[in-house]
């Protein structure tokens, strides 16, 4: 599977993201040039990371009959160190139901195991750029 990205020239930085049936576009703030039409890369990565915890906990809870109704999970950022090679991102699980203490803190341990969660701190990731032919 392919995900592509092309540019949207009636905006200033806008693109437009494919992926399989779904797309989306992508811009960036004024403040970095764009006209704020969309997500952000960093937003776009900050968001994997909180609906990937989401859709852990709710796959998880349905497997083992655990009575989670609501999921919203908040992610913040500090990328004030991001030049130095650390981006710190702090996700806040909330959950509704008929849940133990016991069931909150196991769901709660759940979300931290969630894929994305494991490829931004467990994998080293390659990545290679090649220019497509004219």
């Amino acid at each position: 599977m392919s995900i592509t990205v092309i540019r949207d020239r009636r905006g200033k930085m806008k693109h437009v993201v494919r992926v399989r049936e779904h797309q989306f576009v992508v811009d960036e703030s004024a403040a970095n040039g764009g006209e704020d039409a969309g997500p952000t890369p960093h937003d776009l990565y900050d968001a994997a990371l909180g609906a990937c915890k989401a859709l852990t906990v709710l796959w998880y809870a349905q497997r083992k009959s655990i009575p989670v109704e609501e999921i919203m999970v908040t992610v913040d950022h500090d990328d004030a160190d991001e030049h130095k090679g650390v981006y710190r991102l702090h996700a806040t699980l909330a959950l509704t139901g008929a849940l133990t203490d016991a069931q909150r803190q196991e769901l709660l341990a759940v979300a931290g195991k969630c894929p994305v969660h494991k490829l931004m701190t467990e994998v080293t990731a390659e990545i290679r750029t090649d220019l497509a032919a004219p």
